[in-house]
C-alpha cells in the first residue's frame, strides 16, 4: 500500500505504525466507550438524561413528559442504567432515577 510521503514521514517521527497502535485504548475501554456512545445515540435517552439533569424523577413522571409507552421507557431506562449514566434508588414501590457522575459528565461535554 502506497502512503503519501509526508504522512509516512510524520508517522516515522512519532515512532511508526506500531507506536500508533500502542497508543490505542485497550479493547475493554473501547467496548465501554461504544456502550456509552450507543446509549447517547437515542433522542429519547438524551431527553431522559436532560430531564434528570434538572431533577431526579420517577418513571411515571418521565413517562408523562416523554409520552413513551411503559415498555419503551423501561427499555431506555435499562440501557441508561447499564451504561452507568443513570441510577435508580428504590423507595418502597417507587424507583427514583438520577444522573450518575458519568451521566453528568456526558451531558456537560455535549
Amino acid at each position: 500500500m502506497k502512503i503519501p510521503e509526508q504522512l509516512f514521514k510524520d508517522i516515522e517521527v512519532i515512532g511508526g505504525i506500531n507506536k500508533i497502535i500502542e497508543k490505542l485504548p485497550d479493547e475493554n475501554r473501547m467496548k465501554r466507550q461504544s456502550q456509552i456512545y450507543n446509549a447517547l445515540s437515542s433522542p429519547l435517552r438524551l431527553k431522559i438524561l436532560n430531564l434528570l439533569s434538572i431533577q431526579p424523577l420517577c418513571a411515571c413522571i418521565i413517562q408523562k413528559i416523554t409520552k413513551a409507552s411503559p415498555s419503551k421507557l423501561s427499555y431506555h431506562l435499562s440501557v441508561l442504567t447499564e451504561s452507568n449514566l443513570i441510577e435508580g434508588k428504590k423507595e418502597a414501590t417507587w424507583i427514583t432515577y438520577s444522573l450518575t457522575e458519568l451521566g453528568k459528565q456526558c451531558l456537560t461535554k455535549l
